[in-house]
């Protein structure tokens, strides 16, 4: 365990964030490496496992769930130095998520080809998007362990074995790739199947090794029998925290899916153009990410310890270079949009649709770097619907007139990446508003009890 109530907070901040940056890259280069070798096989397969890998974001919400109400509670567990409720929460989090990824499993494979129908623009997009899906739900269902056992570590301040495993992972993604999408040294390609079943084996991989490292090396959190036992009060206090987190991304699935699904009529090409563009910006977003995730468990340790003040200046700190950041990111965004786009597709239509949407929707950058850490400064204080209130809040000003104006004449994508601007400038406001409330509420912070 790492004690993240001394020393000064800057310090810790880029400590804990590179190695967690690291892991972040690993995480979005699973679906790069499959994007880019999948768009040797055309704008229908890029669209359809655009489309598909959307559904790793409604995974992503579920694993929240877990993965925040876990990081939360055991940091506040660490900074009053209670070890058996640490340990005894580490292993709830592993009950309730070998659960959900059974569920995960079961409801994937039950309702992923309605939702490529729904979405795609034309069956050979739906083909694609299917098959990558049914071969890459294993691994996706796989990710609930790897994701509480890596929040348990982040808790307790430790991030580079969750790094290093997801490094692992990710080589034997690359390596596996171009074997089953392309058939390179076998003479029997996959396509866009093969891309799904690299991933999940290399997530396989990954909770192999996370596992053996827990067995072998880990000290503060461990698997233990009598902790595996069902409570059903530690389940609730998971839960409490974990949902309303969990919704915050089950609504980015929702944004996704939506946008998809206004953008079907004008073709494959532009929900390849959209798809690619996506994900090049997750990848960006990766360092304000890594940032933020990074603010949660110093400010709960803090939390956990009764120390207002370092609490309040883990904010200030990770918000002032979550803008620095994101502010760079923008620059380039403004100045190689096209080459960014240009590396996952060849198709003309889809680059000028891609980089349309980065020239565009970079000018919210900032913005987004303030929700990140808005957002986790709520995870570390233990209250997550702040959070939820403030991604919701998008439902009226995004969906709504988003509706209103792709039933008009002469609707265009510029206009829904503008609206976009505009909703996420809104959010970013109101999340600024919440967390200045939620600090005054918990001043002076109040004693954490033990479960």
């Amino acid at each position: 365990m790492k004690d993240l109530t001394q020393g000064p907070i800057p310090r810790l901040l880029i400590a804990m964030a590179v190695p967690i940056a690291i892991g972040l890259i690993v995480q979005t280069l699973y679906l790069l490496v499959d994007l880019y070798f999948v768009s040797r096989l055309g704008p229908a397969a890029i669209a359809g496992v655009g489309a598909a890998a959307n559904v790793a974001m409604l995974v992503l919400a579920l694993t929240q769930m877990l993965g925040v109400g876990a990081a939360a509670l055991i940091s506040h567990a660490a900074g009053r130095k209670d070890q058996r409720e640490a340990n005894l929460l580490f292993n709830q989090a592993l009950l309730l998520s070998a659960l959900v990824g059974a569920l995960v499993l079961i409801a994937g494979y039950a309702g992923a080809h309605a939702y490529m129908a729904a979405l795609a623009a034309d069956p050979a997009t739906v083909a694609a998007g299917r098959s990558y899906l049914d071969w890459y739900l294993p691994g996706l269902a796989a990710q609930f362990a790897m994701v509480a056992m890596g929040a348990a570590l982040r808790g307790t301040g430790i991030v580079k074995p969750t790094m290093v495993v997801q490094l692992v992972s990710l080589l034997l993604n690359v390596l596996l790739a171009p074997v089953l999408i392309a058939g390179i040294g076998t003479g029997r390609p996959l396509g866009v199947a093969g891309a799904g079943l690299a991933s999940t084996l290399a997530v396989f991989a990954g909770v192999v090794l996370m596992t053996l490292y827990f067995f072998k090396l880990e000290t503060y959190v461990r698997f233990s029998r009598e902790a595996r036992e069902l409570h059903w009060a530690v389940w609730r206090r998971l839960l409490a925290i974990g949902i309303p987190a969990g919704g915050e991304f089950a609504l980015i699935f929702v944004y996704t899916a939506f946008i998809y699904s206004l953008i079907r009529s004008f073709g494959a090409e532009a929900q390849a153009g959209f798809g690619v563009a996506m994900r090049v910006m997750q990848a960006l977003f990766l360092p304000a990410m890594a940032i933020a995730f990074a603010v949660q468990p110093i400010a709960g340790q803090n939390f956990g310890a009764r120390l207002p003040e370092r609490v309040r200046g883990t904010f200030t700190w990770g918000g002032g270079l979550s803008v620095l950041v994101m502010f760079a990111l923008t620059l380039i965004c403004q100045w190689r949009a096209e080459s960014l786009v240009a590396v996952f597709t060849a198709d003309r239509h889809a680059i000028a649709v891609g980089a349309e949407f980065l020239h565009v929707i970079s000018w919210n950058f900032v913005a987004n770097g303030l929700i990140f850490t808005c957002s986790s400064m709520f995870q570390g204080l233990g209250n997550t619907w702040p959070s939820l209130i403030s991604s919701a809040s998008r439902l009226l000003t995004f969906v709504l007139p988003g509706l209103y104006l792709a039933s008009q004449p002469g609707f265009t994508l510029l206009q829904l990446w503008y609206l976009s601007v505009t909703t996420i400038a809104l959010q970013a406001v109101l999340s600024l508003w919440l967390l200045s409330r939620e600090l005054r509420l918990r001043s002076p912070l109040p004693a954490v009890a033990p479960a």
